[in-house]
């Protein structure tokens, strides 16, 4: 029995003590005021339980100092001599589910106390005529009473004893756990250091090198590194330790990466709908970082368990004082999840079809850590999800707004009307189709264009006869089985754009757009604006450099050395390299650099010290260098803490190129920031 009901079982018999007090006084023409105080006390006594008034020991205290009164003043009436030691027997059994021997001292001290005060009554009235039964009864009674305390305390004993018992083996199960956490945690951070290793060797080489077998190597050391990141994010969030690092991000450049990514990874032949709303805000504030990785374990866990069909990725707000509720919601076709299922997956590791995990693969942590993230930033998760159909995971999650205007919008939309042009049958699943047509819909209402869909040739052929529309969108499967068609409308006057698949060696005609799959809101938006040229393509920027910038990479790890020294060289950065935060500083003081890679964890003086004494050393020159914390400790939180030190960086091992671009193009001038092939135009 938890806390509560034995609270709620020792009010509910303290009250029908207090009812038998009020009707005996009714019945035994007792004092006349009593049942005012004692029904006022019942009363007060409800308003305490009810509102959860003080602690549960002080209003345990409260419950047991009424019953102790009702007690007393049914014990020092004549009539109750017979009748008292019932009554200390029940106020006995009721507190001792209190667990406190000292409670049941203080009734047994009152019960004495009121056979003292009878037992007076006996000789004030003369009564010495007791027969030997009225003088066995007595001490039967008392019998009783005594009995009754030494099980109560046996009880309470006890009681008391497996309660320290099980105190020791929860504090022994919760130091195993901490011990076991913290063994995760040195590992994995451990490791980071010889995958990132093995991931930049792997970059290094496949520049020279881009062979199938390189791209294998690359691609199960960026799995291994996500395993490490998900035991380090799980052991933080067991450990209560979680930290949300929130910056302005747009969210039409999350939803791009999060693409990007899937079709970088995923080969399964599965169709991919991203569904966002143009009406979501353009900049919002949180952790970016955290919501990547919740996009990414959601996606994994669909594609995992599903063989046919797609899935369908869903973002849009909803408007609150505090900002936006930011919705994800992702939805698969796959084997689906029972109600007992639904019911454990936030509970802990948990992995469904267990006897199946080497095929699916996976640790069993990425729901979990999915709950995690969520709950510490203030949302919720709701799962939806019927056994062999699919599973659909929303996400809602409270973001600040930074620019309110829309993500997405279109010039001139009521000169632009639109037509999707998707054949039914080339979805394995017929649900696709109609997630395919909701995503159409959604995204021609926040656009505020007009949008036909159609699955037949002859009403595209009717649309553009009579001049109704201006953009035609459609696969690559329905252009090429129609591509003269398509041509002729090019011809015309009408903009056709196609969304090709990864990797398709088929090329489009002159006039003819093409944009990867899937086709989605922020392409589709880029065309509608005039923003893709009819070759096929966004404008090529060129490839990004820093010439002209020097810098010094400093890690007590030769290899790192190697794959930082050569990444920085692609770059058109030149590279010096220093093994401890001492010689890092020589050779500040002897040299001149741009930019500092500081890692954090080095023996003798770590990364922290290291970028203090750098500064100083800055100072006194009047240089301002740029230092970047390039280290393995990519804990919840190390962004912050490396910012609050005094880093003007952070870029985590295994480097992320995407991440170290962005940071690089933060952190440094404008004027360092060029494109080969288009700043030299």
């Amino acid at each position: 029995m938890n806390d509560i009901r034995k609270e709620r079982l020792i009010i509910v018999i303290t009250t029908l003590a207090g009812i038998s007090c009020i009707l005996q006084n009714w019945f035994g023409d007792w004092e006349f005021w009593v049942p005012a105080v004692v029904f006022a006390g019942m009363i007060l006594l409800w308003i305490i339980h009810l509102v959860h008034r003080f602690d549960p020991s002080s209003r345990i205290n409260l419950y047991f100092a009424f019953a102790a009164f009702l007690l007393f003043y049914h014990g020092i009436h004549d009539t109750s001599l017979f009748d008292i030691s019932v009554s200390v027997a029940l106020f006995m059994v009721t507190f001792t589910s209190a667990d406190r021997i000292i409670l049941l001292n203080i009734i047994l001290a009152e019960y004495v106390l009121v056979m003292v005060i009878q037992f007076r009554f006996l000789v004030i009235s003369n009564r010495t005529g007791m027969s030997a039964f009225d003088v066995m009864r007595i001490v039967y009674h008392v019998a009783t009473v005594l009995t009754m305390y030494i099980f109560s305390r046996i009880t309470v004993n006890r009681r008391s004893a497996e309660k320290e018992l099980e105190d020791e083996w929860v504090k022994t199960v919760n130091e195993n756990n901490h011990d076991m956490e913290d063994f995760l945690s040195n590992i994995s951070h451990e490791l980071r250091t010889p995958v990132n290793v093995i991931s930049g060797m792997t970059t290094i080489m496949q520049k020279n090198n881009d062979s199938k077998e390189l791209g294998s190597i690359q691609d199960a050391g960026i799995r291994l590194a996500h395993q490490i990141e998900d035991i380090q994010d799980y052991t933080e969030i067991k450990r209560g330790q979680l930290h949300i690092e929130e910056e302005n991000y747009m969210c039409v450049s999350l939803v791009n990466n999060v693409v990007a990514n899937f079709k970088a990874k995923h080969t399964k032949d599965l169709e991919l709908i991203v569904d966002v709303s143009p009406l979501v805000p353009t900049m919002l504030k949180g952790d970016i970082e955290k919501l990547h990785k919740l996009f990414r374990h959601l996606l994994e866990n669909a594609v995992k368990f599903t063989k046919k069909g797609g899935v369908v990725i869903r973002v849009f707000s909803v408007p609150h004082e505090y900002g936006v509720n930011l919705m994800i919601e992702i939805t698969d076709t796959g084997i689906g999840m029972t109600r007992a299922d639904m019911s454990r997956v936030s509970k802990g590791m948990y992995q469904a079809n267990k006897e199946r995990d080497r095929s699916t693969g996976g640790i069993g942590i990425g729901l979990p850590i999915v709950y995690g993230f969520v709950h510490e930033m203030g949302g919720f998760v709701n799962i939806r999800s019927t056994k062999g159909v699919g599973t659909t995971v929303r996400v809602s999650i409270p973001q600040e707004v930074v620019d309110p205007q829309p993500c997405l919008s279109v010039n001139d939309p009521s000169q632009k009307n639109i037509a999707f042009y998707i054949r039914p049958e080339k979805f394995k699943v017929p649900v696709m189709r109609d997630f395919y047509r909701e995503m159409a819909v959604n995204l021609s209402t926040g656009l505020k264009t007009k949008m036909y869909y159609t699955g037949e040739k002859r009403e595209i052929e009717h649309l553009t006869t009579e001049g109704v529309i201006t953009h035609i969108f459609t696969g690559q499967e329905e252009y090429e089985a129609d591509r003269a068609f398509f041509d002729n409308l090019v011809l015309n006057g009408f903009e056709v754009t196609v969304g090709v698949h990864e990797g398709s060696s088929d090329k489009v005609s002159d006039g003819v757009i093409a944009v990867p799959d899937p086709l989605y809101a922020f392409p589709v938006v880029r065309v509608l604006n005039g923003e893709y040229d009819c070759a096929g393509g966004v404008e090529e920027r060129g490839k990004l450099c820093f010439t002209g910038i020097s810098a010094l990479v400093v890690d007590d790890e030769p290899m790192n050395l190697v794959v930082a020294t050569g990444l920085l060289r692609d770059y058109k950065i030149f590279a010096d390299t220093a093994e401890s935060g001492q010689e890092a500083i020589e050779k500040y003081e002897s040299g001149d650099y741009d930019v500092i890679f500081m890692d954090h964890m080095m023996p003798e003086m770590d990364g922290v010290e290291a970028m203090k004494r750098i500064r100083q050393v800055a100072d006194a020159s009047y240089r301002r260098p740029v230092i970047i914390a390039l280290t393995a400790n990519a804990l919840s939180g190390a962004r912050e803490m490396f910012a609050k030190e005094g880093f003007d960086g952070f870029v985590a091992k295994p480097i992320n190129i995407a991440e170290f671009e962005r940071v690089m193009k933060n952190v440094l001038p404008e004027e360092a920031v060029k494109y080969e092939g288009r700043d030299a135009q």
